[in-house]
């Protein structure tokens, strides 16, 4: 008896050590991460795009590789219409909740409470035209005018990357190429991570258009009153050199993971980040950033209400995009940094808008001169980066550079989202999948041999 006794005190002992290990290698915040990011994933794809919730995880959320993931679960209910990701039982669950027209939410702790369910209930119906027709030529409806050369390169294996999710090549106002990954199609939503920065950009160009927002003004937020943070003006926090401390890495818990996976406010978390530089005279490319834009620019309606319906009826109706949808956060703010769905076609609508500098069927939208504003060179990110939330360069080739013409600009995203933007060519040429940095890819090959084949 007492051997056993002895032995299951030595079991006892071994497993709390390793349970100590596991803890010291993977804290138990990086766990309420890794499930947080798991149950907005599944959560979005199963309930916006229709896509099976188990190929999800295996493709979507396991399959790029950070080894926590591999031992997360996933349950959804679709009565609930929500999903809940679990890794082991060492961290409590978390859920993402679905909300028809404002996609998935992570949910502080589960609580329905804080999704502002009364602003959601109040907002009107959108005014998003019918589905494109199949039969109609792009962007009016969803055919597109193949050019064979443009197509070929689009099918190239090697061009289009690991990964690739979905090509859609626009030339002339035309969509010309098209390609999509295994049980993908034309109809499926996808995410753009960081490219939602740019349509961000655009959001509140729109609502500088309705005089409603000064790219000079400061004193932007309550909070930032009575300290140097005062004088941080919306142009700076556009061309992100608001002077903010961010850490935008994604490999561990750190400013960025926590603000997407663990805060229910995220703009009010952006928002308390002290300055590391004086505004204006360093660039730090954050998300954070671009959070606090969605929340400036929903501050200028009256209600959360009409705030929640602009997107769809400003920009989205107007374009046709009628698989668009941006979601929040708990608080009832958009994520207009990193979570906006919508499928290849529609992306590649939003690219050809800004290649009518801000245009729609003659129609302006955009304040004269807006988009040329966005695509300026901000000092301070050494030309890097636009003045409205777009690239001037991706994997270190610049515009102006090779065969890229000097007004090209991308709009980017995490694990290979990629829209590149040539105003002088009228072309536009967007990549969407899911390839992770490490491996290698590089979307500027897919970009020159197009520009190449139209010289």
């Amino acid at each position: 008896m007492k051997g056993l006794l002895r032995k299951t005190g030595v079991f006892a002992v071994a497993i709390v050590a390793a349970v100590a290990g596991w803890l010291a290698f993977f804290p138990p915040e990086l766990l309420k991460v890794g499930d947080g990011y798991a149950a907005k994933i599944v959560c979005s794809n199963v309930f916006l795009a229709g896509r099976d919730p188990q190929v999800v995880l295996a493709e979507d959320v396991q399959a790029p590789g950070h080894p926590l993931l591999k031992f997360v679960s996933v349950s959804v209910d679709r009565d609930e219409q929500a999903a809940t990701a679990r890794i082991f039982g060492f961290a409590a669950p978390v859920k993402a909740v679905y909300r028809p027209g404002f996609g998935c939410t992570v949910t502080a702790g589960g609580a329905m409470e804080a999704l502002a369910a009364s602003a959601f209930e109040n907002a009107p119906e959108g005014t998003a035209a019918a589905p494109q027709s199949p039969d109609i030529n792009w962007p009016e409806g969803g055919k597109a005018d193949i050019h064979q050369a443009l197509q070929k390169l689009a099918d190239d294996p090697d061009l289009a990357g690991p990964g690739m999710r979905a090509i859609a090549v626009v030339k002339d106002g035309r969509l010309v190429a098209e390609a999509y990954g295994r049980g993908l199609d034309g109809d499926t939503p996808l995410l753009g991570w960081s490219m939602t920065k740019s349509v961000t950009a655009a959001i509140v160009g729109l609502r500088i258009a309705d005089g409603r927002m000064d790219p000079e003004k400061a004193n932007l937020l309550p909070e930032w009153s009575g300290d140097e943070r005062a004088r941080i003006t919306l142009a700076d926090l556009l061309a992100m050199q608001s002077g903010l401390a961010f850490n935008e890495d994604y490999g561990d818990v750190t400013d960025v993971t926590r603000m997407l996976f663990l805060e229910s406010d995220m703009a009010r978390f952006a928002a308390s980040r002290p300055l590391e530089a004086a505004p204006g005279s360093s660039f730090n490319y954050s998300t954070g950033t671009t959070n606090l834009l969605s929340r400036l620019w929903m501050q200028t309606f009256d209600s959360p209400a009409a705030a929640l319906i602009y997107p769809r009826q400003a920009l989205f109706g107007p374009l046709g995009m009628t698989s668009a949808v941006m979601e929040t956060d708990a608080s009832g703010t958009f994520v207009g940094s990193s979570y906006m769905y919508a499928t290849a076609q529609d992306w590649a609508r939003f690219a050809q808008f800004l290649l009518e500098n801000g245009s729609w069927k003659g129609r302006r939208l955009l304040p004269d001169g807006y988009v040329a504003f966005m695509r300026r060179p901000s000092a301070a990110s050494g030309g890097d980066y636009g003045s409205g939330q777009v690239w001037l360069q991706e994997n270190g080739i610049r515009a102006g550079t090779g065969n890229f013409p000097s007004d090209a600009f991308w709009m980017l995203g995490h694990d290979g989202q990629a829209i590149m933007l040539v105003p002088s060519l009228r072309l536009a040429v967007v990549r969407l999948g899911l390839t992770p940095s490490r491996t290698g890819y590089d979307v500027q090959k897919l970009n020159a041999k197009i520009i190449e084949a139209l010289d």
